[in-house]
């Protein structure tokens, strides 16, 4: 039973070709629309790879660049098929490459909606890959004269300002690192020291943030130090005071700047996938008309088009034969016996076996 069957005359084919030639120029230009967004989310996701752990992220902005690029090549091929539907002598060309269109197309709204789902599937890797990339560049802040550190403290005080975040989880964070350099530090002095030899991994721990934690926003100027002691300033309260340094962590607020462009992706690569599927099965219809034209030897004539010959159930059962068929193929059958060749082999090792192993005649 053919599934979806429609009825084409002459007119009806010359406006599905002029349609399909529209739809695959808009499908152009959602592919360039899909590589533009991946490039920008792959530029944003580069320029802060420093506090980033590992790369599982970029799966998704590569995924999205690589389908633009090949949704732009596969429907600019359709609207040129579109062109030569209705030449008899020009279309047949493209009846080879036509099966591999088919599988492009398909294998792109599927990649497309692996995007969707990994939008918003790898949101706990990239709030892992920020709490382990933060966390370290916190730590190598000081390290403004280690080759391969030298930009981590201008890094982390730029993404802390333009965010308006202070420490990985808040900014308690940096009350657990040395972010001071030695070489900024008077070792001669008694505080010094005394903070040195108060903790025993020799650090010089103190609870204060850098000038980038500062709330403009503050109604005073800003307290950097001693900001857990509320006698050490006047007019403070440490338990009240939360507008003297921004509140929110840099993971969460990166985790959800990041999802937020990830996830505003979705509508706009759905909308994709219906416009490509759209264009795969117009070019299907297309495809079974123009065929039905050319079999009856009448370019005016009604044809017959469909998106399959058969029904689902038997074009699935002729699919899995097919498919099975191409597993067997080359396997050798245990229960088969030798070939002809084969077994010619086997007699010929036999007989020199016997030929060496019998005594010479006396």
């Amino acid at each position: 039973m053919t599934l979806l069957k429609i009825k084409f005359n002459q007119q009806r084919r010359v406006r599905l070709a002029q349609g399909l030639w529209l739809l695959s120029w808009l499908a152009v230009t959602c592919g360039g629309f899909i590589f533009c967004l991946g490039v920008y989310l792959k530029t944003e996701l580069l320029r802060r790879d420093e506090v980033m752990e590992n790369a599982e992220i970029h799966a998704v902005p590569n995924i999205l660049i690589m389908v633009g690029l090949a949704s732009i090549g596969t429907n600019w091929i359709a609207s040129r098929m579109c062109q030569d539907s209705l030449d008899a002598s020009r279309f047949p060309r493209w009846k080879v490459l036509l099966l591999a269109w088919f599988a492009v197309a398909a294998l792109l709204c599927c990649l497309l909606l692996t995007v969707v789902v990994l939008s918003y599937a790898l949101q706990g890797r990239l709030e892992e890959s920020l709490k382990v990339g933060l966390r370290n560049g916190i730590r190598f802040y000081k390290d403004t004269d280690v080759p391969g550190r030298c930009f981590q403290k201008e890094t982390i005080d730029r993404l802390q300002m333009e965010f308006r975040c202070c420490g990985n989880n808040n900014f308690k964070d940096w009350f657990e690192v040395q972010w001071v350099s030695n070489r900024y530090l008077n070792f001669t002095s008694q505080e010094v020291k005394d903070r040195i030899r108060s903790n025993v991994d020799n650090r010089y721990l103190l609870d204060g943030v850098p000038f980038s934690c500062c709330n403009p926003a503050s109604p005073r100027p800003c307290l950097q130090n001693q900001l857990t002691d509320s006698r050490a300033h006047y007019n403070y309260e440490y338990q009240s005071e939360e507008l003297n340094l921004y509140s929110q962590g840099c993971r969460q607020a990166l985790t959800d700047y990041y999802m937020g462009l990830m996830n505003s992706t979705g509508p706009g690569v759905l909308s994709v996938i219906l416009i490509q599927m759209s264009v795969l099965l117009s070019m299907r219809y297309l495809q079974t008309a123009v065929d039905g034209a050319a079999a009856l030897d009448s370019p005016e004539a009604e044809s017959e088009g469909y998106l399959l010959e058969k029904g689902v159930k038997e074009t699935y059962q002729d699919v899995r034969a097919t498919l099975l068929n191409l597993v067997k193929f080359g396997q050798v059958d245990p229960a088969e016996g030798p070939s002809g060749a084969e077994e010619e082999e086997k007699t010929t090792d036999t007989n020199t076996e016997k030929a060496a192993t019998s005594p010479p005649a006396s």
